[in-house]
């Protein structure tokens, strides 16, 4: 395991561009956290990384579930918070971009924890301040 403490959310951006520059094919993240933990600010600092696409063009797919960023390795951003079930997320077809060959970004994560490949990255966002945020890598 491994901490991680930023102080801003440009500093939660870059460490998700430089995450996001080292991820493989096939990188399943599962993002854990409360609301305003930092995740999507984190996802759009990997997406850069790993597309090269500007961090503007990265938005939470809230109603959608899914966004799919094309670039050297593809990310499919996730987010469930308004899921039920991860016999839902199954449902949707969902569990064949695991192997997709792009890097899954899992914002609450949580809801399909059950189905979570073992080799996944698990990263738990915890606010601790106003801008201090705490990342715990597993």
């Amino acid at each position: 395991m491994r901490r991680l403490n930023t102080n801003s959310s440009a500093q939660t951006f870059a460490e998700g561009v430089n995450l996001g520059k080292t991820l493989k094919p096939n990188t399943v993240l599962a993002l854990f956290g409360d609301l305003g933990a930092g995740k999507t600010t984190l996802v759009k600092g990997i997406v850069s990384g790993a597309t090269g696409l500007s961090p503007d063009s990265v938005t939470s797919p809230t109603f959608t579930y899914l966004q799919i960023y094309p670039g050297r390795v593809p990310v499919y951003h996730f987010e469930l918070y308004r899921l039920c079930s991860a016999s839902d997320f199954l449902s949707l077809g969902f569990l064949e971009y695991f192997k997709a060959g792009g890097i899954c970004c899992i914002e609450w994560a949580e809801r399909i924890a059950e189905i979570l490949p073992p080799n996944a990255l698990r990263i738990t966002l915890k606010h601790l301040g106003e801008d201090h945020r705490e990342f715990e890598i597993r």
